[in-house]
This record gives structure tokens, sequence and C-alpha cells, in this order.
């Protein structure tokens, strides 16, 4: 990755989460903090690594991603828009009546969703048959997945993470969003998670952790586990980032309350222009 691509796609990360800021302010309450900790890794994928068309959001041979910690809908509803999948102004109409974007992601309703998620353990499961049945198809696309540290709480997630690994999915490429926070406390003290990246070894998964805003790091992982997923018997790889919960706004940044609070919209505008 260049210095320009770089500054490129920090560009479009702080669009992203501008737009996220101002539709859950918009709308006066949402999942704030965990939508904001994935910003940097949205903004890799969908300007760099991933195979989409916005004007084809069901194209058969498209990379897939399914954000199993739904909640996290607003950030990635921020960047669809962006890329095009819809207009904007949907971006205001989040968690509404009628709206085609509701809180958690619902893939029935909204241009660029694969995968309706949001209970919250099943996703990577969705995800494992996704890359699945694209190699039965004989397809070349990649499964990317995002999972929750509190997430990873689940069993199902472990259960996931066998099968991937005996299958050899090796185009299932998954990332924790470890922010080290969950909705009733921080991760460390409602049930310790150890050594992540230890952990998904020990699973067999080829495993990495690496910063989780810094947008060449991630890149760099992603590279890499592309580059194996070619070579025989390759396995998925799970990447750790190591994430701030509401990273880039002052009024939730690191605090275990912004899992899901409310502000105003003048809070949203202030949070906004402080991005510059």
């Amino acid at each position: 990755m260049t210095k320009q691509e770089s500054a490129d796609i920090a560009a479009q990360a702080k669009q992203i989460r501008g737009k996220t800021i101002d539709a859950i302010g918009y709308l006066g309450v949402g999942h704030i903090g965990g939508a904001l900790s994935i910003v940097e890794l949205l903004a890799v994928l969908y300007h760099r690594h991933m195979r989409i068309d916005p004007n084809d959001p069901s194209w058969p041979e498209r990379d897939r991603f399914v954000l199993s910690k739904g909640h996290a809908g607003p950030a990635l509803y921020a960047t669809l828009a962006l890329k095009g999948f819809f207009p904007q102004e949907w971006l205001h109409t989040l968690n509404k009546g009628g709206t085609r974007l509701p809180s958690h992601c619902d893939r029935n309703l909204t241009p660029g969703i694969d995968m309706t998620t949001g209970s919250l353990g099943q996703g990577l499961s969705a995800a494992c048959g996704i890359a699945l049945a694209a190699r039965i198809d004989g397809r070349e696309s990649f499964t990317y997945a995002v999972i929750g540290d509190g997430e990873s709480d689940e069993g199902q997630v472990w259960e996931a993470a066998m099968f991937a690994a005996h299958q050899r999915l090796g185009r299932l490429i998954a990332f924790t969003d470890y922010n080290k926070m969950q909705i009733d406390g921080k991760t460390n003290e409602i049930l310790d998670l150890g050594r992540l990246e230890d952990k998904w070894a020990a699973f067999g998964w080829e495993s990495a952790r690496v910063d989780g805003h810094d947008i060449e790091a991630i890149d760099a992982a992603i590279g890499a586990a592309k580059v194996r997923a070619d070579t025989a018997g390759a396995r998925p790889t799970m990447i750790v980032l190591d994430t701030v919960k509401g990273k880039g706004a002052a009024f939730c940044e690191g605090s275990v309350g912004s899992h899901n609070m409310a502000f105003d919209y003048a809070t949203a505008l202030n949070a906004i222009a402080e991005l510059g």
C-alpha cells in the first residue's frame, strides 16, 4: 500500500465515522461504541479488498461480508451508502418506522447486506456455510466476517471455529473486534478471553493480531491471508483487531456505556466537527 492509498482510505474511514455518528445522533440512540470501533476495517475492506458491485448487489461472483455483531450495522450502512449501494439520505431513517436500515443488519431490507445478523454467536456459522458453498460452486470469492469480543463468550462461535478448520475454509477471513468491552462491562471481568490469537491458532486457524485502527496493518494482514488462501490445504484466518470502543468520538470513546447510548444531535454534530 502506498502512502497515497493509505491516505485515501484514511479519508474514507473519516467519512464512514462521520456518517455513522450522524445517523445514530439523528435518531438519538444507538450502538455507537461497537460501530465506531470497526470503521477502519470497513474502510480497508470495502475500498481496497472486497470484490463487489454497488450496481448489482446480488452479483454471484462477489465477495461476501457477514457482520455477526449486527448491532454495529450503522457503520456498515454508512460504508455501503458511501459506496453507492443506496442513497445517503437513507441514513437518517435509521431504525425508524418503515426504514430499510434497521438497528441490526437485515439482508431482506438493505442492498449490500449478505446476512441478517444480531443474534450474537450465529454469524460466524453462517459465514462458514457461505464459504463452503462458494467452494462447492467453484467460485473464487472470499467470505469475510466480523465477530465481537463479548460475542466470543458464545459457544456457537467455537463450534464454527472447529468446523471451518476441519473444512479447511482458506477463503474465510474473519476478524474479532477486540475493544475489550461488552454490554455488561469489561470482557476480562465478565469472562476473560485470554490471548485470543493463541486461542484461534489452537483451534486450527491462521491467526494474527494487529492494531485495529492502523489501516496499513489491517491491509497487510488481509493481504497475507489472501495469499495463503491459494496454497494447498489453506486454513481459515482470524485477525484479532485491537480496537477502542467509540473510537473517534470524544463523548463516548473508551466508555462501556457506549455499547448502546442516547445522545442528542447537537452532540453528534460537535463530534463530527472535531473529526475535521
